[in-house]
């Protein structure tokens, strides 16, 4: 197993009466495995994927449980430790890249910077490889973009350098969270088959975080859905949409346009 989230619980103390926004959470991510983790918003499902991350600070809330990777628990272990994982091992892509991008720096600067932290290639090897990873992402002039700045780009250009600098030093987990809601559907679309081709070339794990179960379904081979901070269901993701137990993901479902219900993967991609 890659991942293991155990019994995790998340509780906010920057108020006078702490707020518990993940109760008893238990998932778990295999290699090469595409997740789907979905609920509507303040249902926790971004609250723990960046505690998977290590994106959580650890002075306002208790976190309990385990979240174990590679033998550490990603909860208790050395910052140290973390840092070495963050960016190289476990990679994270946000819903909106203007606010994760740095308004000061170069395209090709930004997304070298996991391999200036994690490896000790040389100006021109890290260059060599952030050419080749615009590419991949399917930029067009992947040398004027590794030049340009975050505001001289459309969204969805933006958001492929975002893909660009989580894969840079080809993570095993990918953590998308709600990668394509600024997005129009065309680009959502294309965004969506972009990461399903690095899943397929790259063997990559992702864990896809979204509200819309739609998109959930054209990605995921298994599902599990939060509602208010706890898991509601997990199953396949032809369990989840052919038979749902549980009322909360009947109703998720029923908010899907009746036109993309029936359809399979490769029918929407």
């Amino acid at each position: 197993m890659l991942l293991e989230v155990k019994d995790l619980n998340i509780e906010f103390h920057d108020h006078l009466i702490p707020e518990t926004v993940v109760s008893d959470v238990d998932l778990t991510l295999s290699e090469g495995e595409i997740l789907g983790l979905v609920g509507e918003s303040g249902s926790g499902k971004s609250m723990t994927a960046h505690a998977i991350a290590g994106l959580l600070s650890r002075h306002d809330m208790k976190k309990t449980g385990e979240i174990l990777f590679d033998g550490k628990n990603l909860l208790t272990c050395p910052r140290e430790e973390l840092r070495k994982i963050q960016g190289n091992d476990i990679s994270v892509i946000f819903q909106e890249p203007m606010t994760s991008l740095n308004p000061v720096k170069k395209i090709g600067w930004q997304t070298g910077e996991a391999l200036r932290l994690h490896t000790d290639l040389g100006p021109e090897e890290i260059k060599r490889k952030v050419l080749k990873m615009l590419e991949l992402v399917e930029l067009p002039d992947p040398e004027l973009v590794y030049g340009q700045y975050p505001h001289e780009l459309s969204g969805g250009m933006r958001q492929r350098v975002m893909i660009a600098s989580a894969m840079i030093c080809e993570p095993k987990i990918l953590i998308a969270d709600e990668p394509t809601t600024a997005l129009d559907v065309t680009i959502q679309a294309q965004i969506t088959a972009l990461l399903k081709r690095f899943h397929e070339t790259r063997h990559t794990a992702i864990l896809f975080i979204s509200h819309d179960l739609s998109l959930i379904r054209t990605l995921c081979e298994r599902v599990i859905v939060m509602r208010q901070g706890r898991v509601v269901e997990t199953g396949t993701a032809e369990e989840i949409f052919r038979q749902p137990k549980e009322d909360y993901t009947k109703l998720l479902i029923e908010a899907i346009p009746k036109c993309e219900r029936g359809k399979s993967m490769r029918e929407i991609l």
